[in-house]
């Protein structure tokens, strides 16, 4: 099972999209979001796939997707966040994304099957488009002693 974790990063009624390098996804858009890492909160792990594969740095400002995808050999969670844009020198991950670029809402739903998950992708980005964002505190992040 994978975490995913990422963010919708709006600019001037524009989002941000990566294109992806990796051979099964190659040259489909994407939300900037990845696999949260082992010892990461849901948070630490958005905020670092985002400015890994924009270089954007982001806060936080809620919750605007929680997904539940099953595949053949596998099952995911994804968290997509909202976030608000701190420093925007776009700059694409090399050897991870081939390029990171701004639409509009009607741009992105236009792409349709060049995107990774279109299903994910239009939901979240509808949501957040539509204020229907849960507050952070939402999901519980605590400090609280490890589960054995």
């Amino acid at each position: 099972m994978a975490i995913i974790c990422g963010g919708v990063v709006e600019k001037d009624g524009k989002y941000l999209l990566v294109q992806e390098s990796k051979t099964k996804c190659y040259g489909k858009w994407c939300l900037p979001a990845g696999h949260l890492d082992i010892g990461e909160t849901l948070f630490e792990g958005a905020i670092r796939e985002i400015k890994e594969e924009t270089n954007c740095d982001v806060e936080l400002t809620g919750i605007c997707e929680i997904d539940n995808q099953r595949r053949q050999d596998d099952i995911f969670a994804s968290f997509v966040f909202a976030t608000n844009l701190l420093t925007d020198t776009v700059k694409p991950q090399a050897g991870e994304i081939l390029a990171a670029e701004w639409f509009t809402y009607e741009e992105a739903i236009v792409l349709g099957d060049q995107l990774r998950a279109p299903e994910w992708i239009i939901s979240a980005l509808t949501n957040y488009r539509d204020g229907k964002i849960m507050p952070l505190d939402f999901i519980d992040i605590t400090t609280k002693k490890e589960v054995q």
